[in-house]
């Protein structure tokens, strides 16, 4: 019995269900058109050059390998429920892909769509990857990550044992409810950062956020900048070490900060006691008020 893999090139495949069940293909320059989940139950599959046009493609799959790949607008929750797949170099329009996935790894893929994607996933790497919309990430776990340029509000809302490196992003209520994140060498603007939190690690990030940093248990902040960075660490517990002004801090559960200067530092004694906060500042602590 012959064991080479079947090859299809130049392929236009329409219908629902095109290549159900299809295990060991090489697909080249292969348009999906119209028809739900083309390759559903799919088994060690690779493609190149292809291209996605409709709803589903790659459900319930196992050992899937895509090279120059495109999934345009309608191939949208395009890949749910599949183990051990490899992206490389690929445009993806469509939104909600990535869906209770194990074993992803994502490599040059931009995301110019990203609403409510990369849900529930673990087991992911991803390298240079550009991603625009709401919601990525949510209760992810075992993610790392290099590279990465994302804008859209409440990114890696629970999410839990994440790694992260040379990263820009521009979202609103980042980190939410997550568990054991290390960001390294990033810069990271959006309101309300990292809100009920537990085990965030910022080292060498610059920040910017209105009211960040709070209801966290255990932050801690290594050689980083808060820029434009207003009530931060209220009711968190602290180990930042930050270069240059903190705007103001509000209420701190406890721990020790130390900047070079804190324009304002509210101490609220009616909430928090005072006294489990060490403040360390090189220069002046102004407008200092303990209620």
């Amino acid at each position: 019995m012959s064991t080479e893999t079947y090859k299809i090139r130049q392929g236009y495949l329409t219908g629902e269900r095109a290549l159900f069940q299809a295990k060991e293909l090489e697909i080249y320059n292969t348009i999906f058109a119209d028809g739900e989940s083309p390759l559903k139950e799919s088994c060690d599959i690779k493609l190149y050059g292809s291209m996605f046009k409709w709803k589903y493609p790659l459900w319930y799959s196992r050992n899937i390998f895509a090279e120059n790949c495109t999934w345009f607008e309608m191939a949208r929750a395009g890949v749910w429920y599949t183990d051990n797949i490899t992206v490389r170099n690929a445009l993806i329009e469509a939104p909600k892909n990535f869906r209770r996935c194990h074993g992803v790894t994502l490599d040059h893929v931009d995301f110019p769509n990203a609403a409510e994607t990369l849900w529930h996933c673990s087991d992911v790497k991803m390298d240079h990857v550009t991603a625009r919309g709401d919601y990525f990430a949510m209760n992810s776990r075992d993610m790392v990550i290099h590279d990465l340029q994302l804008v859209g509000n409440y990114s890696f809302d629970g999410a839990k044992n994440i790694e992260i490196h040379h990263a820009r992003m521009l979202s609103k209520d980042a980190f939410w409810n997550s568990e054991n994140v290390t960001v390294y060498d990033s810069f990271i603007s959006g309101e309300y950062l990292g809100w009920n939190a537990k085990n965030l690690t910022l080292i060498n990030c610059t920040v910017e956020s209105l009211q960040g940093m709070c209801y966290i248990e255990n932050l801690v902040m290594k050689n980083c900048r808060l820029l434009n960075t207003t009530l931060a660490f209220e009711y968190s517990t602290v180990d930042a070490e930050i270069h240059g002004k903190i705007d103001s801090v509000m209420n701190p559960s406890g721990g020790v900060i130390r900047a070079d200067e804190i324009g304002e530092l509210i101490m609220d004694k009616e909430k928090i006691d005072p006294n489990q906060t060490q403040i360390i500042c090189s220069g002046e602590v102004y407008a200092e008020e303990s209620r």
